[in-house]
Protein backbone atom coordinates (compact mmCIF):
# COMPACT_ATOMS: atom_id res chain seq x y z
CA UNK A 1 0.00 0.00 0.00
CA UNK A 2 1.64 3.87 -1.04
CA UNK A 3 0.75 5.64 1.93
CA UNK A 4 2.54 8.60 0.51
CA UNK A 5 0.33 8.07 -3.00
CA UNK A 6 -3.09 7.97 -1.13
CA UNK A 7 -2.13 11.12 1.40
CA UNK A 8 -1.28 12.77 -2.11
CA UNK A 9 -5.55 11.34 -2.58
CA UNK A 10 -6.55 13.16 0.30
CA UNK A 11 -5.07 16.12 0.21
CA UNK A 12 -6.52 16.70 -3.53
CA UNK A 13 -9.98 15.76 -2.42
CA UNK A 14 -9.77 17.86 0.64
CA UNK A 15 -8.96 20.63 -1.55
CA UNK A 16 -11.01 20.19 -3.94
CA UNK A 17 -13.87 20.84 -1.63
CA UNK A 18 -13.05 23.62 0.39
CA UNK A 19 -12.30 26.05 -2.81
CA UNK A 20 -16.12 25.26 -3.70
CA UNK A 21 -16.96 25.82 0.18
CA UNK A 22 -14.42 28.90 -0.07
CA UNK A 23 -15.97 30.35 -3.09
CA UNK A 24 -19.96 30.08 -2.11
CA UNK A 25 -18.67 31.09 1.48
CA UNK A 26 -20.20 34.89 1.07
CA UNK A 27 -23.32 33.85 -0.47
CA UNK A 28 -26.62 33.14 0.82
CA UNK A 29 -27.67 29.80 1.97
CA UNK A 30 -30.11 27.59 2.47
CA UNK A 31 -30.44 26.12 6.13
CA UNK A 32 -32.52 22.97 7.28
CA UNK A 33 -32.38 21.07 10.24
CA UNK A 34 -31.34 17.46 11.04
CA UNK A 35 -31.69 18.16 14.95
CA UNK A 36 -33.01 20.96 16.91
CA UNK A 37 -29.41 23.06 16.32
CA UNK A 38 -28.23 20.24 14.11
CA UNK A 39 -27.89 22.15 10.61
CA UNK A 40 -27.12 21.15 6.72
CA UNK A 41 -26.80 23.75 3.88
CA UNK A 42 -26.86 23.34 0.23
CA UNK A 43 -23.48 23.25 0.16
CA UNK A 44 -22.52 19.95 2.16
CA UNK A 45 -23.83 17.56 -0.54
CA UNK A 46 -21.86 19.36 -3.04
CA UNK A 47 -18.96 18.99 -1.15
CA UNK A 48 -19.55 15.56 -0.85
CA UNK A 49 -19.97 14.95 -4.24
CA UNK A 50 -16.67 17.00 -4.98
CA UNK A 51 -14.67 14.53 -2.58
CA UNK A 52 -16.48 11.76 -3.74
CA UNK A 53 -15.82 12.14 -7.68
CA UNK A 54 -11.60 12.66 -6.59
CA UNK A 55 -11.68 9.81 -4.46
CA UNK A 56 -13.44 7.57 -7.02
CA UNK A 57 -11.29 8.87 -9.72
CA UNK A 58 -7.99 8.32 -8.30
CA UNK A 59 -8.62 5.20 -5.80
CA UNK A 60 -11.43 3.38 -7.57
CA UNK A 61 -11.50 0.22 -5.61
CA UNK A 62 -11.23 1.92 -2.55
CA UNK A 63 -15.00 2.83 -1.40
CA UNK A 64 -16.07 6.19 0.16
CA UNK A 65 -18.19 6.79 3.38
CA UNK A 66 -19.31 10.38 3.96
CA UNK A 67 -21.41 12.22 6.87
CA UNK A 68 -24.56 12.25 4.99
CA UNK A 69 -24.34 8.32 3.74
CA UNK A 70 -22.69 6.61 6.88
CA UNK A 71 -25.47 4.10 8.26
CA UNK A 72 -22.58 1.19 10.06
CA UNK A 73 -19.49 0.56 11.33
CA UNK A 74 -17.46 -0.48 8.18
CA UNK A 75 -14.84 -3.21 7.54
CA UNK A 76 -11.57 -3.45 5.57
CA UNK A 77 -10.45 0.02 3.53
CA UNK A 78 -12.35 2.61 3.03
CA UNK A 79 -12.74 6.79 2.85
CA UNK A 80 -14.56 8.32 5.65
CA UNK A 81 -15.31 11.97 5.04
CA UNK A 82 -17.19 15.13 6.37
CA UNK A 83 -17.21 17.35 3.60
CA UNK A 84 -17.94 20.30 5.65
CA UNK A 85 -17.16 20.31 9.24
CA UNK A 86 -18.63 23.25 10.98
CA UNK A 87 -22.21 23.66 8.82
CA UNK A 88 -23.29 25.97 11.68
CA UNK A 89 -20.61 28.30 11.24
CA UNK A 90 -20.74 28.38 7.49
CA UNK A 91 -24.27 28.43 7.47
CA UNK A 92 -23.55 32.11 9.81
CA UNK A 93 -21.06 32.96 7.51
CA UNK A 94 -18.41 32.59 10.61
CA UNK A 95 -14.89 31.18 8.41
CA UNK A 96 -14.20 28.27 11.03
CA UNK A 97 -14.81 25.43 8.97
CA UNK A 98 -13.19 22.34 7.08
CA UNK A 99 -12.94 19.05 5.02
CA UNK A 100 -11.98 16.24 6.78
CA UNK A 101 -10.51 12.94 4.43
CA UNK A 102 -9.01 10.00 6.41
CA UNK A 103 -8.33 6.73 4.89
CA UNK A 104 -9.59 4.12 7.28
CA UNK A 105 -8.74 0.26 7.67
CA UNK A 106 -11.15 -1.03 9.97
CA UNK A 107 -11.37 1.12 12.52
CA UNK A 108 -7.88 2.74 12.57
CA UNK A 109 -6.43 5.83 10.25
CA UNK A 110 -4.15 5.59 7.84
CA UNK A 111 -3.78 8.74 6.06
CA UNK A 112 -5.46 11.84 7.10
CA UNK A 113 -6.37 15.30 5.75
CA UNK A 114 -7.72 18.14 7.27
CA UNK A 115 -8.32 21.91 5.24
CA UNK A 116 -9.13 25.20 6.36
CA UNK A 117 -10.57 26.28 2.88
CA UNK A 118 -10.44 30.30 4.49
CA UNK A 119 -6.62 30.17 5.54
CA UNK A 120 -5.48 28.05 3.13
CA UNK A 121 -4.12 25.54 5.47
CA UNK A 122 -3.86 21.94 4.59
CA UNK A 123 -3.21 19.30 7.61
CA UNK A 124 -2.09 15.83 5.85
CA UNK A 125 -0.18 12.70 7.80
CA UNK A 126 -0.09 9.24 6.90
CA UNK A 127 0.59 6.72 10.04
CA UNK A 128 4.63 6.30 10.26
CA UNK A 129 5.96 9.29 8.10
CA UNK A 130 4.56 12.59 10.15
CA UNK A 131 2.18 15.08 10.00
CA UNK A 132 2.53 18.25 7.68
CA UNK A 133 0.63 21.95 7.63
CA UNK A 134 0.77 22.85 3.41
CA UNK A 135 4.40 20.30 3.41
CA UNK A 136 6.21 21.89 6.23
CA UNK A 137 6.79 19.05 9.28
CA UNK A 138 4.78 19.87 12.38
CA UNK A 139 5.29 19.11 16.09
CA UNK A 140 3.08 19.31 18.94
CA UNK A 141 3.52 21.81 21.31
CA UNK A 142 6.06 21.64 24.59
CA UNK A 143 3.52 23.08 27.30
CA UNK A 144 3.48 20.57 30.66
CA UNK A 145 2.08 23.22 33.42
CA UNK A 146 -1.71 23.20 32.88
CA UNK A 147 -1.96 27.01 33.61
CA UNK A 148 -0.07 27.75 30.80
CA UNK A 149 -2.50 25.59 28.57
CA UNK A 150 -5.01 26.94 26.04
CA UNK A 151 -7.26 24.27 25.37
CA UNK A 152 -9.84 23.79 22.43
CA UNK A 153 -13.26 21.86 23.17
CA UNK A 154 -16.96 21.38 21.57
CA UNK A 155 -20.14 21.00 22.68
CA UNK A 156 -22.37 18.07 20.88
CA UNK A 157 -25.72 18.97 19.13
CA UNK A 158 -27.95 17.60 22.40
CA UNK A 159 -26.75 20.12 24.57
CA UNK A 160 -29.98 21.98 25.57
CA UNK A 161 -31.21 18.53 27.02
CA UNK A 162 -28.34 17.65 28.72
CA UNK A 163 -26.21 20.73 29.67
CA UNK A 164 -25.16 19.78 33.05
CA UNK A 165 -22.94 17.20 32.41
CA UNK A 166 -20.82 19.72 29.69
CA UNK A 167 -20.78 22.52 31.79
CA UNK A 168 -19.55 21.32 35.02
CA UNK A 169 -16.45 19.33 32.70
CA UNK A 170 -15.71 22.86 30.99
CA UNK A 171 -15.90 24.51 34.57
CA UNK A 172 -13.03 22.03 35.90
CA UNK A 173 -11.04 23.12 33.50
CA UNK A 174 -12.21 26.75 33.08
CA UNK A 175 -10.30 27.33 36.45
CA UNK A 176 -7.05 25.62 35.97
CA UNK A 177 -5.73 26.77 32.41
CA UNK A 178 -5.27 30.04 30.40
CA UNK A 179 -7.96 29.61 28.64
CA UNK A 180 -10.47 27.62 26.45
CA UNK A 181 -11.48 27.99 23.12
CA UNK A 182 -15.29 26.56 21.27
CA UNK A 183 -15.09 27.31 17.56
CA UNK A 184 -16.78 24.67 16.67
CA UNK A 185 -15.20 22.40 13.63
CA UNK A 186 -13.33 19.36 15.63
CA UNK A 187 -10.93 18.79 12.84
CA UNK A 188 -9.34 21.70 12.93
CA UNK A 189 -9.47 21.43 16.68
CA UNK A 190 -7.10 18.78 16.84
CA UNK A 191 -4.98 20.18 13.92
CA UNK A 192 -4.20 22.79 15.80
CA UNK A 193 -3.34 20.08 18.60
CA UNK A 194 -1.16 18.74 16.10
CA UNK A 195 0.74 22.18 14.95
CA UNK A 196 1.14 23.51 18.99
CA UNK A 197 -1.55 25.74 18.81
CA UNK A 198 -3.56 24.28 21.42
CA UNK A 199 -2.03 22.37 23.97
CA UNK A 200 -5.21 20.08 24.29
CA UNK A 201 -8.86 19.07 23.02
CA UNK A 202 -12.02 17.13 24.18
CA UNK A 203 -14.94 16.81 23.25
CA UNK A 204 -17.89 14.11 23.85
CA UNK A 205 -20.51 12.81 21.51
CA UNK A 206 -18.47 13.28 18.47
CA UNK A 207 -19.30 11.01 15.09
CA UNK A 208 -16.25 8.85 13.43
CA UNK A 209 -16.05 11.54 10.33
CA UNK A 210 -15.49 14.31 13.23
CA UNK A 211 -12.07 12.80 13.66
CA UNK A 212 -10.40 10.33 11.98
CA UNK A 213 -8.17 12.48 10.00
CA UNK A 214 -7.41 15.01 12.88
CA UNK A 215 -6.53 11.82 15.43
CA UNK A 216 -3.89 10.90 12.96
CA UNK A 217 -2.31 14.12 12.54
CA UNK A 218 -2.20 14.45 16.62
CA UNK A 219 -0.25 10.98 16.61
CA UNK A 220 1.70 11.92 13.85
CA UNK A 221 3.26 14.73 15.28
CA UNK A 222 3.68 13.91 18.51
CA UNK A 223 0.57 13.82 20.72
CA UNK A 224 -1.70 11.50 22.70
CA UNK A 225 -5.13 10.56 21.49
CA UNK A 226 -7.34 8.42 24.40
CA UNK A 227 -10.95 8.24 25.04
CA UNK A 228 -12.20 9.86 28.33
CA UNK A 229 -10.88 7.24 30.53
CA UNK A 230 -7.59 7.24 29.47
CA UNK A 231 -7.94 3.90 27.19
CA UNK A 232 -6.94 3.65 23.22
CA UNK A 233 -9.00 5.90 20.82
CA UNK A 234 -10.45 5.18 17.60
CA UNK A 235 -12.70 6.93 15.58
CA UNK A 236 -15.84 5.06 16.45
CA UNK A 237 -15.60 5.79 20.44
CA UNK A 238 -18.16 8.74 21.51
CA UNK A 239 -15.52 10.54 23.71
CA UNK A 240 -12.37 12.01 22.84
CA UNK A 241 -9.09 14.03 24.98
CA UNK A 242 -6.00 14.71 22.27
CA UNK A 243 -3.05 16.39 23.57
CA UNK A 244 0.84 17.14 23.31
CA UNK A 245 1.19 13.70 25.69
CA UNK A 246 2.98 16.08 28.19
CA UNK A 247 -0.94 17.41 29.54
CA UNK A 248 -2.90 14.12 29.05
CA UNK A 249 -3.26 12.92 32.44
CA UNK A 250 -4.01 16.39 33.49
CA UNK A 251 -6.51 15.96 30.95
CA UNK A 252 -7.93 12.56 31.67
CA UNK A 253 -7.72 12.77 35.49
CA UNK A 254 -11.33 14.93 34.88
CA UNK A 255 -12.54 13.63 31.87
CA UNK A 256 -12.50 10.35 33.34
CA UNK A 257 -15.26 11.18 36.49
CA UNK A 258 -17.88 12.30 33.29
CA UNK A 259 -18.01 8.95 31.74
CA UNK A 260 -21.56 7.75 32.04
CA UNK A 261 -21.46 4.28 34.41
Amino acid sequence: MDLSFLREVAEEAARCAGAFLKRHFSQPHRIEHKGKIDLVTEADPEAERLVAEVLGRRTPEIPVLAEEIFRTEPRGLYWLVDPLDGTTNYAHRFPWFGVSVALMEDERPLVGAVYHPMLEELFSAARGQGATLNGVPIRVSDIAEPQEALLATGFPYNIHEAPDQVLRLFREFLVRVQGIRRAGAASLDLAYVACGRFDGFWEPLLKPWDTAAGVLLVEEAGGQVSDYLGKPYHPFKKHVVASNSKLHDFLVKFTCKEVPA
